[in-house]
């Protein structure tokens, strides 16, 4: 296995991000959802990657680290996972019956949707549901399910459905790096332009503190999501009897990596707004809009308290 990304990886992960640097820039975050960029992205092979162009879940991360970097709207993942089932055109939403209450993001745009139960993983209409009134990240509209998903067609049970689930858990892991990242360039470039008591607030001891520290937050959250992305893609440690060292090690790193990623993009996000000082609290700024996004993605596939059991489980 290779845990460092190769020259043809790279090249794709900056293929994306100069895809979304001309056709998604910061200022258009706020417009929230965009059909036609969803379609590009569609075009392009983005949700494809693994099933159309034959990549694994590594060269995915490092796309969907750009993602989540130019805070693309929509479900990225859902989408992503769906491919190959028959919905590679579509806006396919995710539904996690397993939490309580079923809250879902953009249902408004959704032409089918990713179903995850204890049953395992269904691909089905979606399902009706009430609008919540003021949710998490004011760019992804939220709706509380209001009946049980109809029957659809079923994509995964048992060990694939595990295997399905983490590698969500992975791509919105990769999301949250994305996210952490370009908080921490934002802070760093404000800091270099912000100037009080005649010097720039980057010079100030304090600062440089925390910028580091979004730094540091985001390579340790970077490392843990290539580790699990690649540990993910190499099957040759599988082994049919109960007792599984490969699962085993699997696991623990998609727990690790979830965790230190959600903590990288939600920590930095109030970092962020700490270094823009009183800016960083207004609509205008668009600290917000990250940091909200990221306690979005730190609900999905997961929070804290269940990766942290996870961990712990197998110590």
């Amino acid at each position: 296995m290779r845990f460092l990304p190769t020259d043809e990886q790279l090249e794709l992960q900056r293929g994306v991000r100069d895809l979304l640097a001309a056709r998604w820039p910061l200022d258009r975050i706020g417009d929230g959802f965009d059909r036609q960029l969803w379609s590009e992205l569609a075009g392009t092979g983005v949700f494809a990657l693994r099933t159309d162009l034959g990549l694994g879940l590594a060269e995915s991360v490092l796309v969907f680290e750009e993602l989540g970097r130019a805070v693309v709207t929509g479900p990225l993942v859902a989408t992503s996972l769906a491919a190959g089932h028959g919905a590679d055109d579509g806006v396919i939403v995710l539904v996690e019956t397993e939490r309580s209450p079923v809250l879902v993001a953009h249902l408004d745009v959704a032409d089918r949707a990713l179903v995850f139960s204890a049953d395992g993983v269904q691909l089905t209409e979606p399902p009706s549901g009430r609008p919540v009134d003021s949710p998490l990240d004011p760019l992804s509209p939220m709706h509380e399910i209001v009946a049980s998903p109809a029957v659809g067609v079923t994509i995964a049970t048992g060990a694939d459905a595990d295997r399905v689930r983490a590698a969500g858990a992975v791509l919105t892991a990769a999301l949250q790096v994305g996210l952490s990242a370009r908080l921490t360039e934002l802070s760093v470039d404000y800091a270099k332009t912000r100037e009080q008591f005649g010097r720039t607030i980057g010079s100030f001891q304090a600062v440089k503190h925390i910028c580091a520290d979004m730094f540091v937050r985001t390579e340790l959250a970077r490392v843990a999501v290539h580790a699990a992305a690649v540990l993910l893609d190499d099957r040759e440690g599988d082994d049919p009897a109960a007792d599984n060292p490969a699962a085993e090690d699997r696991a623990r790193a998609v727990a690790g990596a979830k965790l230190l990623a959600d903590e990288a993009a939600t920590v930095n996000g109030r970092s962020a707004v700490q270094v823009h000082g009183g800016m960083g609290f207004t609509w205008e700024v668009p600290v917000h809009f990250l940091l909200k996004r990221a306690w979005l993605h730190a609900t999905e596939f997961g929070g804290a308290d269940d990766h942290a059991e996870a961990l712990a489980a197998q110590l």
